[in-house]
């Protein structure tokens, strides 16, 4: 059989950490698989999906969008992607609010929305409807952040109720719920 394509964007690095995990899942079950970096040079021109017998796309959400290098590949492979199984995995903060227990469930629905509106977005951009679509908690890695990135994530983290302390990484993914959806 054909291996899965575990195909990710990530600037950090949460996105490739989900879609190593991701690879590992699939193992388990008895899936060949690879992951793929789309902002790897060339990759956009190089891929050749008819060589995998289904892929996982995940990308990470940075101010309200997905990364444009997914976007741009998913816009040139979107029929290749229609004709096998796949699923899209949507890596976002705001999926770490709608998990989490302490929040009203006015906020977790706020958050639920979010989750939906920047996959919608991403959906509308490229042209490709998923035959599954999962938000994914990435994490706060104040530590690899430059410091205008860290000062604004920091306010959105205290207007949120995320955590502020910027001396450390906080990840927030949900590798048994990341389990599930790969099974």
């Amino acid at each position: 059989m054909k291996p899965v394509a575990v195909l990710y964007a990530t600037r950090e690095g949460q996105t490739r950490k989900i879609a190593e995990r991701t690879v590992l899942y699939l193992h388990e079950c008895g899936y060949e698989s690879e992951t793929i970096d789309v902002r790897a040079p060339d990759v956009l021109n190089l891929i050749d999906l008819n060589a995998y017998s289904g892929a996982i796309v995940a990308a990470s959400v940075h101010a309200g969008e997905h990364e444009h290098e997914m976007i741009k590949f998913v816009k040139a492979h979107v029929r290749d992607l229609d004709r096998m199984p796949n699923c899209f995995l949507s890596v976002t903060l705001s999926q770490a609010s709608v998990e989490m227990e302490n929040k009203s469930q006015e906020d977790r629905e706020k958050a639920t929305a979010a989750v939906k509106q920047v996959m919608d977005t991403f959906f509308g951009e490229t042209g490709w409807t998923p035959k599954q679509a999962h938000g994914v908690a990435g994490a706060l890695l104040y530590t690899r952040y430059n410091p205008l990135i860290r000062f604004v994530m920091r306010r959105i983290a205290k207007n949120s109720g995320g955590a502020t302390d910027t001396s450390r990484d906080y990840e927030y993914t949900d590798w048994a719920a990341l389990k599930r959806i790969v099974e």
